[in-house]
């Protein structure tokens, strides 16, 4: 089981550019370190990139939906964890 504060869930996954969407329980930041957990999901990554509407963010609030560029497959229902 992933350890850490739960940040939110993966609600869809562009997997032609890699690209998962959030919608956050709790803020993010650009350069956080974070866990995706799922039944076939389990990585960690630094947050390089979000997006919120199409625009370069350096941190979203809880109850935003953002785009986060991923290093692996995730599918939708995956949690995430802040880790560190």
């Amino acid at each position: 089981m992933a350890e850490g504060d739960r940040v939110g869930e993966v609600i869809h996954y562009y997997d032609h550019i890699q690209v998962a969407v959030l919608r956050l329980a709790r803020g993010i930041k650009q350069g956080q370190l974070v866990h995706f957990h799922g039944a076939h999901t389990d990585f960690e990554q630094v947050l390089d990139s979000l997006q919120v509407e199409h625009k370069a963010v350096a941190q979203a609030a809880g109850g935003t939906e953002v785009a986060v560029k991923v290093a692996q497959k995730v599918r939708r229902g995956d949690e995430v964890f802040e880790t560190g």
